[in-house]
């Protein structure tokens, strides 16, 4: 039998991370993105995987980081909301989604945004072009107490155009 690696390979905004056993079988996805590799995009909000402050995509699926042990991505592909202009460039640098928040000035305090972002890439890119109601449902885990949901569903419906501009 092989002793286990010191440390276990994981993959964030397409760079590869080797972290050590100790921090991947002691912390959350959440503590590791933020406190070992400075990246603030994902925020703690309720700690249990129900607010959505949070939100990654692990291998392209919308993961909540608060609750998923660093163990379980290890050797899988993370991506944060600071990964999202290498997934899909507009021509602004933005990710067409980052792009569309600006655009309709889909912000009040912020806090939501990493989430609402995140869950609407996920969407996006299985379904390029969704309806309201579609939006609506992908985003009715995510909560904004802010009010600015109107401004959040307007977003992602111009971000699908601006993607679909993107392909032409």
């Amino acid at each position: 039998m092989h002793a286990p690696a010191s440390h276990s390979p994981v993959v964030v905004n397409g760079q590869p991370f080797a972290l050590p056993q100790s921090t991947l079988a002691s912390a959350t996805l959440l503590h590791v993105l933020r406190n070992d590799l400075s990246l603030n995009g994902p925020k703690y909000g309720c700690g249990l995987g129900q607010c959505g402050a949070c939100t990654v995509l692990v291998d392209g699926i919308a993961a909540r980081a608060c609750v998923i042990p660093a163990q379980g991505v290890a050797g899988r592909e993370v991506t944060t909301l600071e990964g999202l202009p290498g997934r899909c460039r507009s021509t602004a640098g933005f990710h067409p989604v980052q792009q569309a928040f600006v655009d309709e000035q889909a912000a009040q305090c912020g806090y939501c945004l990493n989430g609402m972002m995140m869950m609407a890439v996920a969407l996006l890119e299985r379904n390029p072009d969704p309806d309201e109601a579609a939006v609506r449902r992908e985003l009715s885990g995510n909560l904004c107490r802010c009010g600015t949901h109107v401004e959040i569903i307007r977003a992602v419906l111009r971000a699908a155009q601006l993607m679909r501009e993107a392909q032409a």
